[in-house]
């Protein structure tokens, strides 16, 4: 989808929408890595190949990720131990050609406080074998792979990269033969069941294993179970050589979910290893119970899916959909109030002073309500098929990019200046336009609502983030007609001002106050611009909020030039213009740089949310509050300074020991935009309680102390 084109467009349309307009442009951008090397402050990633033979049936062909790690910095094994995320290989690979599983090397136990992990410090090489089938004959094998990975010190950092290699078919590619056969001997060796056994016995798993080498005997061994959540990592055991058999004594985890009658084990001494999968006897204590609802709600839920289902009409619409719509609506009618949107519909109703004929202004004010709901439609229509081609969007995505909150700044300055009456757009737009204009009123009231939803849409998460949430995930004709109630509930004050001949007659006269009610509607203008610089400044440094700040002054002085007469216009139009050109060409860049740190940087008592990062302090114990936010969401700033800064709020926070987190979508980002569509969301602000052994609790976007203190209270 070209962006650019859509919001050119919308561009266009609102430069012909009233005298007070002009307009947007956007592309959303995607970064992708292509090749087999990305390196990150802790990890430098490679994807390596290793056919010594080339790409045939029947012959060795192995690939795979080798991750080297900065000192003190680590990522796991299968089993991650306590805490952390095995690393995830997701090939992409022609037709005859399948990957196998990583042939894990042996880890090492790495401690961390009271917990151990199990993982990989140094360099490692996670090889993954391929089947080629007889028929495959292409010239060479294209690969690519997406790969995630968690990188840990005291801190974790969640990581992926995209990863491209071609191997020629009939060559030999065996440059990393060397590390290749390093891995291979790092992997454990099988040793058979035998006499060795493996059984529960009250609250431990006692091991048994014969046939272990006979230069072992005697040492102390290192042992990891494949399967996660068996044994108390961090647990003290004991261990004991009894002849040639060695026997171990582990503590189950208190956390156990499983019950396997098989369980592979990993033993090694130092860079020897050996694996091997033995049924387990003895009975297993209960598993521990995940609360994921509480008991009562569960045995409703039972009963509920238990009964049979009630009739419904064919025709009936289903409750949630209906509390959306109302939802929907209610959202549309606040967004007049918004500083940015106010202003339009103000100037609009005004204007019905020097309109004298009732028909008119209803057709005006029906031509304005079909610009809104049709352009509520289109943008629906657009998240829902960005969605279903598989781009991680939420609404609001507009305000993701820099070049868009750049282009609404430019369009709210350029509307600014023309209420506070420094140009007229009659004076520097072509003949043609302004005779178009002043001959189809109804044309110019339908952009006046195009312009409007596109200055308004973005405010609209805060007052609607559950029926939004909801709408993503219905059928498209549902999900269209919450989009749909928006709109009419947007328009509905305009029309119901056009269509009410009293609210003319309630008007005072023409007369200057109609110039001063003008001017004074550029301030809301000219705050919107502020607010958007500020955000452009949290997506793109201070540098991005400066070259923005200039280039609006650039452009100003270039409107303010086209409204000279006579040789004066057209010697200060041009160097204007010039000039302006040059500002953007020499210091435009800055605007869409990224930032280097994100702009809701961790502090003291706030980190900064990661995919995971909840699901670990959980499983430790600790409950978690989660602001999803972003700079550009007003709501999400006013709750920041009042009640998250609350002292009594931080206090409870603090005495009931919750981690604070903030996942930012100032600029897009698919892991918060996955984690909101999993909340129903699809917009911020949202706030969220986790606590260990309950479902997560959503909290009302206009936060207030109260509610958030009785919330902890129920902690």
């Amino acid at each position: 989808m070209n962006f650019q084109r859509f919001f050119s467009a919308i561009f266009l349309i609102a430069v012909c929408a009233l005298p007070i307009s002009a307009r947007a442009q956007n592309s959303l951008i995607k970064t992708s890595l292509n090749g087999a090397v990305l390196t990150t402050g802790q990890v430098r990633a490679e994807l390596l190949a290793w056919a010594p033979e080339g790409v045939e049936a029947g012959k060795p062909v192995w690939l795979g990720l080798q991750l080297a790690h900065q000192p003190e910095w680590h990522t796991y094994w299968k089993n991650s131990g306590d805490s952390g995320l095995p690393t995830m290989l997701e090939w992409q690979l022609p037709s005859g050609v399948t990957a196998g599983e990583i042939a894990w090397p042996t880890p090492k136990k790495i401690p961390i406080g009271t917990l151990a992990n199990y993982g990989y410090e140094g360099a490692v090489l996670l090889p993954v074998p391929l089947t080629v089938a007889p028929g495959f004959s292409a010239p060479q094998l294209d690969i690519k792979l997406k790969a995630a990975w968690l990188v840990c010190r005291k801190e974790c950092i969640p990581q992926e990269g995209e990863f491209t290699l071609s191997l020629p078919a009939k060559g030999s590619t065996a440059a990393s033969g060397a590390l290749f056969q390093a891995a291979f001997d790092a992997t454990p060796k099988p040793l058979a069941t035998g006499a060795s056994q493996l059984e529960v016995s009250g609250k431990a798993l006692k091991v048994s294993l014969s046939g272990l080498p006979a230069a072992l005997q005697g040492k102390t061994l290192a042992l990891f179970p494949e399967t996660a959540s068996i044994i108390e990592p961090s647990a003290p055991w004991s261990q004991e050589w009894q002849g040639a058999v060695w026997t171990a004594q582990l503590p189950l985890s208190g956390q156990r979910l499983e019950s396997p009658a098989r369980l592979p084990l990993v033993v090694a001494l130092g860079d020897a290893a050996w694996r091997i999968d033995a049924p387990v006897g003895g009975d297993w204590p209960a598993a521990a119970s995940v609360a994921v609802v509480s008991p009562a709600l569960e045995a409703a839920l039972k009963a509920n899916a238990s009964a049979p289902a009630a009739p419904t009409s064919s025709g009936q619409p289903p409750l949630g959909l209906l509390a959306a719509l109302l939802g929907a609506l209610l959202g549309g009618l606040i967004l007049n109030l918004m500083p940015c949107v106010f202003p339009v519909l103000a100037i609009k109703v005004v204007g019905f002073v020097n309109e004298k004929s009732q028909a008119t202004r209803l057709t005006s004010g029906l031509a304005y309500s079909a610009g809104v709901v049709l352009s509520f439609l289109a943008l629906g229509a657009l998240l829902l098929g960005l969605r279903a081609a598989g781009d991680q969007l939420g609404w609001g995505f507009q305000l993701q990019s820099p070049a868009v909150v750049a282009a609404l700044a430019a369009l709210f300055t350029l509307l600014g200046l023309n209420l506070a009456g420094l140009f007229d757009f009659g004076s520097i737009l072509p003949g043609r336009v302004v005779s178009l204009q002043a001959k189809n009123p109804s044309v110019n009231a339908f952009l006046s609502g195009v312009l409007a939803t596109a200055i308004a849409s973005p405010c609209t998460a805060p007052f609607m983030g559950a029926s939004l949430g909801y709408a993503v995930g219905l059928p498209a004709a549902q999900a269209l007609a919450v989009f749909g109630a928006i709109g009419i509930g947007m328009a509905l004050p305009y029309l119901a001002a056009s269509a009410l001949p009293g609210v003319a007659r309630a008007l005072p006269r023409p007369g200057a106050w109609m110039l001063t009610f003008k001017q004074l509607m550029a301030f809301p203008m000219f705050a919107t611009v502020a607010w958007l610089v500020w955000v452009l400044g949290q997506q793109s440094s201070i540098d991005g909020a400066g070259a923005l700040l200039a280039l609006l002054v650039l452009l100003a002085l270039a409107v303010w030039s086209l409204g000279l007469r006579g040789r004066t216009r057209i010697a200060m139009a041009t160097f204007s213009i010039a000039v302006f050109a040059l500002g953007v060409c020499t210091i435009g860049q800055n605007i869409l740089k990224t930032a280097d740190a994100s702009p809701t940087a961790a502090s003291a008592r706030w980190q900064d949310w990661q995919p995971g990062r909840v699901e670990q302090l959980t499983a430790q114990g600790q409950s978690v509050f989660v602001d999803f936010t972003a700079a550009w969401c007003v709501t999400c700033q006013y709750n920041k300074k009042t009640t998250l800064a609350n002292a009594a709020v931080l206090a409870d926070m603090d005495a009931r020991n919750v981690a604070l987190l903030r996942a930012d979508w100032t600029r897009r980002d698919p892991a918060v935009t996955k984690a909101l569509v999993g909340l129903g969301r699809s917009g911020v602000p949202v706030y969220v309680f986790y606590k260990p052994g309950r479902a997560p609790v959503v909290l009302s976007e206009i936060l207030s102390v109260s509610d958030v203190r009785a919330e902890l209270a129920r902690l």
